[in-house]
C-alpha cells in the first residue's frame, strides 16, 4: 500500500446547499473525513443521523452548531462531537467564510434524516 498526501487539490469535490463546498479527504466504508467551506449566512438543514456519530472541527472562521436546542459558538481550533440520534444544524452566522472538518463514523451519507 502506498500512502499519498491528501488535500483539497486532489480530493473528490462536491457542492451542497447550492453555495457550500465539500472535499472527501477520506471516503471509506467505516470512516468519512470531509473538509467543508461555508460562506457567510449559509446553513445546513436541521437533521439527525441514526447510525453515524460526527465530529465538527473548525479550521478557520467561526460557526454556530445547534444541537437539541443548545447553541455552541465554535472558533478555529474548536470542535464538537455529535452522537447518533442528536438533532443538529451547522450554520455560519458570521460575515466571514468558515472552513471546517466533518468526521463521521460510519459515514453519514445515506444516514441523514430531516428533523
Amino acid at each position: 500500500m502506498t500512502i499519498h498526501p491528501i488535500s483539497r487539490e486532489n480530493a473528490e469535490h462536491y457542492i451542497w446547499g447550492g453555495v457550500c463546498d465539500g472535499w472527501h479527504l477520506v471516503k471509506e466504508a467505516k470512516l468519512s473525513v470531509i473538509e467543508e467551506h461555508m460562506p457567510p449566512c449559509a446553513s445546513e438543514e436541521r437533521h439527525y443521523h441514526r447510525s453515524a456519530q460526527q465530529f465538527f472541527f473548525i479550521l478557520s472562521g467561526q460557526a454556530t452548531l445547534e444541537a437539541e436546542g443548545q447553541h455552541l459558538q465554535l472558533s478555529a481550533g474548536q470542535g464538537a462531537h455529535i452522537p447518533p440520534g442528536i438533532r443538529h444544524q451547522f450554520s455560519n452566522t458570521s460575515s466571514q467564510p468558515v472552513r471546517f472538518l466533518v468526521i463521521s463514523q460510519p459515514p453519514s451519507h445515506g444516514d441523514r434524516f430531516a428533523d
